[in-house]
């Protein structure tokens, strides 16, 4: 097959029918940085656990698979012509949007009542779309004028009804398992029939956050079933790294790769019902 692209987590090969394989790695990222090492079975985990929400969202909205791939990490997709902008919807407050919040009193142009704190519930959910920045490079957030801009007003206009549509079912999923989904990004693109395509992963736990819920409590960072685990070891005292510092972060000691692996893998059985089997 020929290599077409290495992102931070994926690599790309096409098939000499024109498909797409899409291989997870166990590669794991966090502000803008791939780490080391890896966290073992995570890329099986991923692709198994999108597989698996892309059935739920066949009704909400066409996805890009084909076929399982030939390893529990792998699977065959249809070529799409994806679009320039991270599509991002919220229902709570939490990072990046917290810290524009905190900032602007909006996240991505969309203005949010006063006094929310870390972890609030916003009163309805919302579109923040960003910037698809380069590896390496930082996704900044845009105004929804700006996706117009880019995309044109019925594109945009359908590019936030997918997002908030696919949210808005993954949410009401993860609540009936105890689980709250306080936000997601997910990838669009054009299918060879001009159709809005939903691509790459979705509702895993490296492109949203899960939060249990019987834990949930406003005004401090919540417990998660997400890589949150990993942001947050890289910014205590105990990783000696400072995020301003341009540098590279230091390697992930075993304690923090076992118990990422294990968010991961909690996050999957009890969103899918079932165990994970590698």
């Amino acid at each position: 097959m020929k290599h077409l692209h290495s992102g931070k987590v994926r690599d790309l090969y096409q098939t000499d029918e024109g498909l797409l394989l899409m291989v997870a790695s166990d590669r794991i990222s966090a502000f803008d940085y791939v780490l080391e090492p890896g966290i073992p079975d995570k890329g099986a985990i991923l692709t198994q656990l999108s597989l698996w929400w892309f059935d739920q969202l066949k009704d909400v909205v066409p996805n890009h698979i084909v076929a399982p791939g030939p390893e529990s990490r792998s699977v065959l997709c249809k070529p799409l012509k994806m679009v320039a902008v991270e599509c991002v919807a919220r229902g709570y407050l939490a990072g990046s949007g917290l810290a524009d919040y905190r900032r602007d009193g909006a996240v991505s142009g969309v203005a949010l009542p006063p006094g929310l704190e870390d972890g609030s519930r916003l009163p309805e959910p919302i579109f923040t779309p960003s910037t698809k920045a380069p590896v390496g490079q930082h996704d900044e957030p845009i105004p929804f004028e700006r996706v117009v801009d880019e995309v044109g007003q019925e594109t945009a206009e359908e590019l936030r009804r997918i997002t908030l549509a696919v949210y808005t079912r993954g949410a009401e999923i993860a609540r009936e398992r105890g689980i709250i989904l306080a936000d997601t990004k997910i990838e669009l693109g054009w299918d060879d029939d001009g159709v809005l395509t939903l691509g790459d992963e979705v509702l895993t736990p490296d492109s949203s956050r899960f939060w249990p819920a019987d834990e949930w409590q406003p005004g401090r960072s919540q417990p998660s079933f997400d890589k949150q685990f990993v942001r947050d070891w890289l910014t205590s005292s105990e990783s000696g790294w400072d995020k301003a510092s341009g540098t590279v972060p230091p390697r992930l000691p075993q304690h923090v790769v076992e118990r990422t692996r294990q968010r991961y893998l909690e996050a999957y059985e009890r969103i899918t019902g079932a165990p994970f089997s590698g």
